[in-house]
């Protein structure tokens, strides 16, 4: 059972840099739950909409896996034959840790799990692709490199589900959303210390685009179909179609 997260309860001298790193990982389900509006829902449906698009024989992908739970959300709803889930985070703490949830866990469809900077990882005959809340922590000038390498990994019909933190072009709007946001986090019991210190410690690393960047960004690439499937406030996920199954 995780533990409560209260990494920035009591005031510091510096706010240093957001990090996924031991005491990160320790608390980081409390974290999630109570940071992220619709987090479990995000995590539910990615396995159902696995259930619908992994084709057989292929690869599921979780980039940015932290403790797995889209893997495990996608290895419990997968139907389709000789699938295999291939699950990336350059957290050695993170990975370490979610070895332990994978092994406690009842699922029969194969994971790999690799400790590894997910811009060096391969995408081979993949089905369904996931980055939950990965894409903003990699740099602005990799993010079209990654995308492309995924869109060229995917077969016909796969699918790219990205949930992402983002920001809004109209200033008014996206100041109500990050006010919004932050009533989310203190109705789960967060101080207003702790939701500023938290808020610089991920400035400039977990970095948020609009909507309309994602869009555009995946259409120009190739990708036939995007759009919102889910959206609370400043946080949402979309779903990207590469063409349609081959016959």
């Amino acid at each position: 059972m995780s533990k409560h997260d209260n990494l920035y309860a009591n005031p510091l001298r510096q706010v240093a840099g957001f990090e996924f790193d031991r005491q990160v990982v320790d608390v980081f389900p409390d974290m999630i739950k109570r940071s992220v509006p619709g987090y479990a829902t995000i995590v539910a449906m990615i396995g159902t909409l696995t259930e619908r698009y992994a084709q057989a024989g292929s690869r599921c992908y979780d980039l940015g896996s932290s403790l797995c739970a889209a893997t495990l959300a996608m290895r419990h709803r997968i139907p389709a034959a000789n699938c295999e889930i291939i699950a990336v985070d350059n957290s050695s703490a993170m990975v370490a840790q979610a070895r332990a949830v994978l092994a406690a866990d009842s699922g029969e469809i194969p994971v790999q799990l690799i400790c590894s900077d997910l811009q060096t990882v391969a995408i081979e005959n993949a089905s369904v692709v996931v980055l939950n809340f990965t894409l903003q922590f990699i740099p602005l000038t990799k993010r079209r490199l990654i995308l492309q390498k995924i869109y060229d990994g995917l077969r016909p019909g796969g699918i790219v589900i990205l949930s992402e933190k983002v920001h809004f072009s109209d200033k008014t709007h996206n100041a109500l959303m990050i006010e919004l946001h932050h009533a989310f986090k203190a109705a789960n019991g967060y101080s207003t210390l702790e939701i500023a210190q938290k808020r610089s410690s991920l400035e400039n690393i977990l970095v948020p685009e609009t909507l309309a960047t994602h869009r555009e960004r995946l259409k120009d690439i190739g990708f036939s179909s995007v759009d919102v499937w889910f959206q609370c406030f400043n946080f949402a996920s979309l779903l990207a179609f590469k063409g349609k199954p081959e016959e």
